[in-house]
């Protein structure tokens, strides 16, 4: 019982994914997306070696749609299994294998992919594309935040009918270096998705503090005055 988004920003060339799960520790579980390289993230009846041999596929040229051959062809139980994949020239995949069970599902577009299962219908991946349509111009981390609470909001995840809370989500986004620039996650919360939220929009605004702290030791304020000068917060926090 997962679902997520998967965007490359075509003006920043940023790689982002965002996911949200029943399952606990989703984002210590994923190793989803690789600075310069491109996007591959599964789940439902998660396989381990999935993301990396995708990722150093699309390292070595391979597109998207090459590389689901290869996975079908060396897993006997590819028909369990879901991804997307996105690579730096905007080409776009997703797959939901027909035995994964209750209800699975995805949808692509122009740089992204949703998509998941065990939701309680198409409506939640509906919900979380206009989500992440909903502010074209926003930050990638907020239109990932964006698309978790449109597919939350829509019906999110359900077993036999019966709605399973979001209790992991994790948003991960890349720049051109090979480390993320943005990696927050919120476990067992009673408002997981939330508290994704608010964690996100705390670390972008100490974000800029760290880097010209880490850039210009002489002229850094201590930290505890930085937090106490904080303003609201981004537009888009709530």
């Amino acid at each position: 019982m997962t679902y997520s988004i998967i965007a490359r920003c075509p003006n920043t060339g940023r790689l982002g994914v965002g996911t949200t799960t029943f399952s606990i520790a989703c984002g210590r579980r994923n190793e989803s997306v690789r600075a310069n390289v491109g996007i591959s993230k599964s789940q439902a009846f998660y396989l381990r070696g999935v993301d990396p041999l995708a990722l150093n596929l699309l390292a070595a040229g391979y597109r998207p749609q090459r590389i689901v051959q290869i996975l079908a062809a060396d897993d006997a139980d590819f028909e369990y299994r879901q991804f997307g994949i996105i690579d730096r020239e905007d080409n776009v995949i997703a797959y939901t294998g027909p035995k994964i069970g209750q209800w699975a599902g995805h949808k692509t577009g122009p740089y992204y992919a949703a998509y998941g299962n065990g939701l309680a219908g198409p409506q939640t991946v509906e919900g979380i594309v206009s989500g992440f349509l909903r502010h074209p111009d926003a930050p990638l981390e907020y239109r990932l935040l964006e698309a978790l609470e449109g597919g939350r909001d829509a019906g999110g995840q359900a077993t036999n009918g019966r709605h399973r809370p979001e209790r992991s989500a994790w948003i991960r986004v890349v720049g051109p270096l090979d480390y993320p620039e943005i990696d927050v996650r919120v476990d067992l919360h009673d408002d997981t998705v939330g508290q994704l939220r608010r964690t996100l929009t705390e670390y972008v605004q100490h974000r800029e503090y760290y880097l010209k702290r880490s850039e210009h030791p002489p002229g850094a304020i201590p930290e505890e005055q930085f937090v106490a000068g904080l303003s609201a917060g981004p537009s888009l926090g709530r």
